[in-house]
């Protein structure tokens, strides 16, 4: 009696084991790579979403390695691996997620001490970026070029320039640079350079070469940035991100995420806007001008 009582406890606690690993919950969380993030020992010390996080997420992606859901609670991280549900993926996986930060609906299911959430429902929840860290104005970046030449902003003083950090693995830089070529294309009689920033080291000039023929970048473009140069912009570490400085070497506009084509063509109109002149004989002939003006 006391095995059989003992039988239907057991049986009575998978069936609830199961049932909770069934259920269809909603979850808030930060879409991950399973594996690169446990790279830090302390996520909340060592927030994810790095240029080298994503780099590993894409890396990992290409040999079938899955993504996950970092779910925040009072003990801290539960990682939940990521399964195709009802949910339309535009790409092989949840990849172009990564690392934003998302809710998902779906089925959760444990297998030995892993956690697994079928997606049959996901929304990107907007965050605000994270509040530019104190910099100076003045912009300063030096790195080589796809030759290996040492290049620096310094260089471009008198010019209006757009730095665009991205890198070769980053999904949303991917969707920009039509918008910024364009810009290269419109805004280069007027003076303006865009510079492509990219996180890829220069062992993967191979790779950047690729990209710029792919998405026919028509812009110089460095290699090595890291987050140090920009958050010394202060546009955070996560990609992409865009920076505008005048013609005096200081930063304008800083933008984080891909860039709004319209606000960038804005302001820079403004800045290639040509100034009335000042000079003593500019002021005499307008006064001619106005003079011959009937009243």
């Amino acid at each position: 009696m006391k095995k059989v009582l003992m039988l239907i406890v057991g049986l009575a606690a998978c069936a609830s084991s199961f049932a909770q690993s069934g259920k269809t919950v909603k979850l808030t969380g930060q879409v991950v790579c399973s594996v690169c993030w446990f790279e830090s020992n302390d996520r909340k010390k060592h927030p994810y979403g790095t240029p080298a996080d994503v780099s590993c997420a894409g890396d990992c992606s290409e040999k079938g390695l899955p993504q996950a859901l970092a779910v925040e609670g009072a003990k801290g991280f539960s990682l939940y691996t990521l399964e195709r549900g009802a949910f339309h993926l535009s790409g092989k996986d949840f990849l172009e997620f990564v690392p934003k930060t998302v809710e998902v609906e779906g089925e959760v299911r444990k297998e030995k001490d892993k956690r697994f959430i079928k997606v049959n429902a996901l929304k990107v929840i907007e965050t605000a970026p994270a509040k530019p860290v104190p910099v100076s104005d003045d912009a300063v970046l030096a790195l080589k070029d796809m030759a290996g030449v040492d290049q620096s902003l310094a260089s471009l003083r008198g010019r209006v320039v757009v730095v665009n950090f991205w890198a070769t693995w980053c999904e949303p830089c991917k969707k920009e640079m039509p918008d910024l070529a364009a810009i290269q294309t419109d805004y280069a009689p007027l003076g303006v350079q865009v510079i492509g920033a990219t996180a890829d080291a220069a062992d993967d000039a191979a790779k950047v070469l690729k990209f710029v023929r792919e998405f026919k970048i028509n812009f110089p473009v460095w290699l090595g940035a890291t987050t140090d140069d920009m958050e010394r912009f202060g546009v955070g570490t996560v990609l992409p991100a865009t920076v505008i400085i005048d013609r005096e070497g200081r930063i304008v506009r800083r933008d984080i995420g891909i860039i709004k084509p319209a606000e960038l063509r804005m302001e820079l109109d403004k800045l290639t806007a040509p100034k009335p002149s000042t000079s003593a004989q500019a002021i005499k002939e307008r006064k001619k001008e106005a003079s011959l003006v009937p009243a």
